[in-house]
């Protein structure tokens, strides 16, 4: 399997450092994104379009924004599904909505093509390093054979079901990851304005019971001025955080604390942070606390 010919669409952010950590194994890659430009950038060879891509390799991967453009690449007139062949490997990356995987693996079953869908966390920074966590879903014997394709970039990749368990997974994953970005921004824009010294108060938190991912790889940074910028943003924060809820309806599921994510990162995006790493939304409260940042 190992001679098998490796594409990636979507080169972007997370795509371009998965694809780099793939070259840097060794591993070619044929690679497209709208930006031309970014092949180069990542030690991709260009492909001239998705079909090019999918009628060129054995593996495709795929790293996109959401659900509506996996469709978009994949149902296209000149898409995915259009110029794929039985026995190939379609890997979905993105954080994509579960009801939509689902679809699109029957209709790649159809055409005797395996489509995996393979959540990921860690961010930009664990991407670069090689060490992300994939959640996947999928045939377990079709998993098995692409393992090989995850090892330069990932350093768990945990197999959790049948198609849609791994955006299921990530989903899960993203909502609370978002609630506690969102409230510990508030908490550490409160501990400012109350006078307290924010590293004591990381230093409490995070041998405490409030500590949380953010607390110990993201205000660490943030209270000296690095936002750490590169992840997600708040835009797309917000759309993983809709995303959950429309998971929670149809799991039937009562969902009482996506208020506050919703709100704090909505307010990032009214503010003109929508665009920028999520961990701007520690801002975005300060502006309407009277000016607050952390950083004097």
């Amino acid at each position: 399997m190992r001679n098998d010919k490796v594409g990636f669409i979507g080169l972007g952010n997370m795509g371009g450092r998965m694809t780099r950590r793939l070259v840097d194994a060794g591993i070619p890659v044929l690679g497209f994104d709208t930006d031309a430009s970014r092949a180069a950038a990542c030690g991709a060879t260009a492909a001239g379009g998705v079909r090019d891509v999918v009628q060129a390799c054995d593996v495709v991967l795929m790293s996109l924004p959401d659900s509506h453009v996996v469709e978009a690449v994949v149902e296209g007139q000149d898409g995915v599904l259009a110029h794929c062949r039985p026995g190939q490997t379609v890997v979905d990356l993105s954080t994509a909505a579960a009801s939509s995987t689902k679809r699109l693996h029957g209709l790649f079953r159809d055409k005797g093509v395996h489509y995996i869908d393979a959540g990921i966390s860690g961010g930009a920074a664990a991407a670069e390093k090689g060490t992300l966590t994939l959640m996947i879903g999928g045939d377990a014997q079709a998993v098995e054979a692409v393992r090989w394709v995850f090892q330069p970039f990932s350093t768990k990749a945990l197999h959790m079901g049948a198609s849609g368990a791994g955006h299921t997974t990530k989903l899960l994953n993203n909502f609370l990851n978002a609630v506690s970005l969102a409230a510990t921004a508030e908490v550490m824009v409160a501990g400012k304005k109350a006078g307290l010294d924010l590293h004591q108060l990381l230093d409490v938190l995070n041998s405490s019971s409030g500590v949380n991912f953010a607390t110990q790889n993201r205000f660490p940074y943030i209270v000296d001025g690095n936002y750490l910028e590169g992840g997600l943003t708040s835009k797309l924060m917000t759309k993983d955080v809709v995303l959950y809820v429309d998971l929670t309806h149809e799991l039937g599921v009562a969902s009482f604390n996506a208020s506050g994510p919703m709100s704090c990162f909505g307010l990032a995006t009214a503010l003109g942070y929508g665009d920028k790493i999520s961990n701007r939304v520690v801002d975005a409260i300060g502006d309407v606390s009277g000016g607050v940042r952390l950083k004097d």
